[in-house]
């Protein structure tokens, strides 16, 4: 596992010797590696933004681990985390876990269990990663749509026919069709199936489906 595939890892730990230790493991087998010793500066690093795994202790100086997964959890980051620590116990490795932890180790660790965790939270952090990318460019596709077109869109999704989607917007199925054409060419589609699956990867931008007086009935 060599080069960029094999991502970045950051390692939170206040114990010099663990962070050399994991930081020589993790390097050869081909991760980029950061260590830090204060959950201060790690928080404040741009590593975060770039980053697919964090290896996360429970005991700092300045926080505990749980305190930095909730902050990382805050900000919306797509950072998997694995725990690594030596006062680990169940509550603590469930209370983790719930949170959204890759897993919960306890020092010290198998280097063949730490690199297993390893691959599964930088798999999980890729994976969501590309979802991010994927919904923020069906939101444009989706935000490029007119007022008409959208409340089209949310129609053809609900499974009306051209002709009740212009009676529930007051106007003539031809209209409709013209509508749902520049709609379907827009967001790239050809088939209803292909509609929904696009629209259920983000929510839509213009409010959800809903009476006809929820609508602005302006415009043709």
């Amino acid at each position: 596992m060599m080069g960029d595939s094999a991502g970045k890892v950051l390692l939170l730990d206040d114990d010099e010797f663990v962070l050399r230790s994991l930081r020589r493991l993790l390097s050869a087998s081909g991760y980029y590696v950061t260590v830090y010793q204060s959950a201060r500066a790690f928080l404040a690093s741009d590593d975060l933004d770039t980053a697919d795994c964090i290896i996360l202790d429970l005991g700092l100086p300045d926080s505990d681990g749980f305190r930095v997964q909730e902050a990382l959890a805050a900000a919306g980051g797509s950072q998997s985390i694995v725990f690594l620590t030596a006062r680990g116990d169940i509550p603590a490795s469930v209370r983790a876990m719930k949170a959204g932890a890759v897993d919960f180790l306890t020092k010290p660790v198998e280097a063949d269990t730490l690199l297993a965790a390893v691959g599964v939270a930088h798999q999980r952090a890729r994976s969501r990663r590309e979802m991010e990318t994927r919904k923020a460019s069906v939101v444009k596709r989706l935000d490029s749509l007119t007022t008409r077109e959208t409340q089209v869109m949310h129609l053809v999704v609900a499974g009306l026919l051209n002709k009740q989607i212009a009676a529930d917007l007051g106007t003539v199925e031809k209209t409709i069709k013209v509508h749902r054409g520049r709609m379907m060419a827009k967001l790239g589609v050809r088939t209803v199936a292909d509609l929904v699956r696009l629209v259920a990867v983000a929510e839509p931008p213009r409010g959800d489906i809903g009476p006809k007086s929820n609508y602005d009935l302006t415009g043709p």
